[in-house]
């Protein structure tokens, strides 16, 4: 009996390269282990849905004040973690500076254990990890001392007050909150993917984090709500972006933001992070920046039948809320460690080493020519 023909799909695109129960993700739904995302984005706190993809439930009232307990018992970071912030260049991007302080922190983790029990504290720790990472490392760029954390705040408003040293407005920790439950989780993206290939190598939930956010990090994967924001911020009217974005395409140029390698009919996070660009452009005074988002996103609509996707509307969100834009993806990091962490333990439950196949493109056999014949 003949061996199975390989099929070689650039990309990996249509390849089905395992199986998950923590997201679908398809034309016409994005489920969190079988939850609907409008749903989770209207009623859940991000800490209800880091709950439901580290463990497959949402969690009752008593576990999730346990859950939310031990993510503030983990949230101080160690001194010598602080220090390497400090002596980090001004110019290292934030993503390079978060990639390099997870890798860190991960050498005072005094688990060792792979199993389920070790991952999901772990899993704990790095959740409050991140955002105590980059609220530090913006405080010491500032010249100020890091804060200590707030006990009781959810984790939206944790990073508001460990970067500013207040409490969040009710707006801010709304918007920020529905951000991180859109962002939590994605199915087998690249960064998913690569932290799954380290996991199955057993090399331990911090390496294969620091293994994900160095895939984020790649312009095709993460950055574009950066990027989008970068764009928008170029005109200020929306006829200017109406005409810059028409030339733009006709020279073939890409806009970022807009389309995606599954959704084929519109993101579903994009429509429902939307309405928060007219509301967040109102209360700033700034409407003009709303029509320019509308009329980059009409004219990729009308030349190349695109949608936006989150990255897009969230770009915009972000800046309206006064972050800076070298932390957009790394607080998609802050979200998405949830989802990464999940994939994890999953991986971990059932693992078999990620070993594909390449297909052989190079000369055929030769003759090794000694080196006085060359």
């Amino acid at each position: 009996m003949s061996e199975p023909t390989a099929v070689y799909s650039p990309g990996l695109e249509g390849v089905i390269a395992g199986e998950t129960a923590i997201c679908c993700v398809e034309q016409g739904k994005l489920l969190y282990r079988g939850y609907d995302i409008a749903d989770l984005a209207q009623h859940a706190t991000f800490e209800e849905v880091a709950f439901l993809l580290l463990h497959g439930e949402l969690p009752s009232a008593e576990e999730l004040a346990l859950f939310r307990h031990q993510i503030d018992g983990e949230r101080e970071l160690p001194g010598a973690v602080i220090d390497v912030l400090r002596a980090i260049p001004r110019q290292a991007p934030m993503m390079d500076v978060l990639r390099t302080g997870v890798s860190l922190c991960g050498n005072f983790s005094s688990a060792k254990s792979q199993g389920k029990s070790s991952l999901l504290t772990r899993a704990v720790r790095v959740l409050a990890e991140v955002p105590a990472l980059i609220a530090t490392r913006l405080r010491v760029l500032d010249g100020k001392a890091p804060i200590q954390p707030k006990p009781g705040l959810s984790h939206a408003g944790q990073f508001i007050h460990l970067t500013y040293g207040r409490d969040p407005t009710a707006l801010e920790e709304q918007i920020l909150n529905l951000t991180l439950v859109l962002y939590a989780e994605h199915e087998f993206n690249a960064s998913t993917f690569a932290a799954r290939v380290c996991t199955s190598t057993l090399s331990g939930l911090h390496s294969s984090v620091v293994a994900a956010i160095g895939t984020l990090k790649g312009p095709l994967h993460g950055g574009a709500n950066e990027a989008a924001i970068q764009l928008i911020n170029r005109f200020t009217s929306g006829p200017e972006a109406r005409a810059w974005t028409e030339e733009a395409l006709d020279k073939k140029q890409k806009i970022m933001g807009f389309g995606h390698r599954v959704y084929r009919n519109g993101d579903h996070r994009a429509f429902i992070l939307e309405p928060y660009v007219d509301e967040l452009a109102k209360m700033r005074n700034e409407p003009w920046r709303a029509d320019v988002y509308h009329a980059i996103k009409q004219v990729v609509w009308d030349k190349k039948k695109l949608y936006p996707n989150v990255d897009y509307p969230c770009g915009l969100v972000y800046f309206l809320l006064g972050f800076p834009i070298d932390i957009y993806t790394p607080l998609f990091v802050m979200s998405r460690v949830s989802g990464w962490c999940a994939h994890i333990i999953e991986q971990h439950e059932n693992n078999r080493l990620i070993r594909p196949r390449s297909q052989y493109i190079g000369p055929p056999l030769r003759e090794y020519v000694p080196l006085a014949a060359r």
